[in-house]
């Protein structure tokens, strides 16, 4: 099952890559687990200097397995995903991601706990929770306002909007834009450099950059209200319509 995700280290750089392109990279419990675990390991391992995050085939990540989702609201709970987002939160190592075609859910969001962003210009990234009746998690409710404001971000977390390449770069949503074929050399080039650098320095530079107990309490609030949202009517309904390919009737919910 873990080679759902590759993980492999060279030369300072960690890196990870979500390997079920048949499914679009759809992340599974087990997948976030191998992800936490990766990152986690990192953070006391000197030898690890930079880390980057890719996925294979024609997608980044079509976000969590809706499949998974369901079973979640019937009472089976996904471990690891909480570990996967507090992992990403805790993170002391530079982060680098390379995405590429959709950016779904957390596909999305785990770009605001990333450092440096390469996107290939046919991204599409998109936050669709609320029209699975969900709310957003891994702080973006408070990282995203904070990074592109609260219209923006709005259209984005409530309306589902989607973002291509250009406006993400203009919004402050990535570093650079590259061609499909050459996304991953790319972001590897970013990942080398970081690794010459003084690494108790960038270090130094993230923990000022970032306000961890403010993004991890806000990480837990939306976790708290993910939860009571995913036992909802509203998202019993949401997953139903999804299984009988039909639009979701939202109508006799206030």
């Amino acid at each position: 099952m873990t080679d759902l995700v590759k993980v492999h280290k060279s030369d300072g750089v960690l890196t990870l890559v979500m390997n079920r392109p048949e499914k679009k990279n759809a992340l599974t419990d087990v997948m976030y687990g191998v992800l936490a675990d990766a990152l986690l390991d990192a953070q006391t391992d000197a030898s690890t200097r930079a880390i980057l995050i890719r996925g294979e085939g024609e997608a980044f990540t079509a976000g969590n397995d809706l499949g998974e989702f369901a079973a979640m609201a019937a009472g089976s709970g996904l471990r690891n995903v909480t570990r996967f987002l507090q992992a990403l939160a805790t993170n002391v190592k530079p982060l680098v991601a390379a995405a590429h075609g959709h950016a779904v859910g957390v596909g999305m969001t785990m770009l605001l706990h990333c450092d440096y962003v390469l996107l290939a210009d046919d991204i599409r990234l998109s936050t669709p929770f609320v029209s699975l009746a969900l709310v957003p998690e891994a702080a973006s409710s408070f990282l995203l306002p904070a990074r592109i404001g609260h219209a923006r971000a709005f259209a984005m977390l409530a309306l589902g909007e989607t973002v291509g390449a250009e406006d993400a770069l203009a919004w402050g949503l990535a570093n650079r834009i590259t061609s499909r074929e050459g996304l991953t050399g790319a972001a590897e080039a970013i990942a080398a450099r970081l690794v010459t650098l003084p690494a108790g320095a960038v270090a130094a530079t993230r923990r000022l950059m970032r306000d961890t107990d403010t993004i991890l309490a806000r990480m837990n609030a939306e976790s708290e209200e993910f939860a009571r949202r995913l036992i909802s009517p509203e998202a019993r309904e949401a997953f139903t319509a999804f299984a009988e390919r039909r639009a979701p009737d939202f109508s006799r919910f206030s």
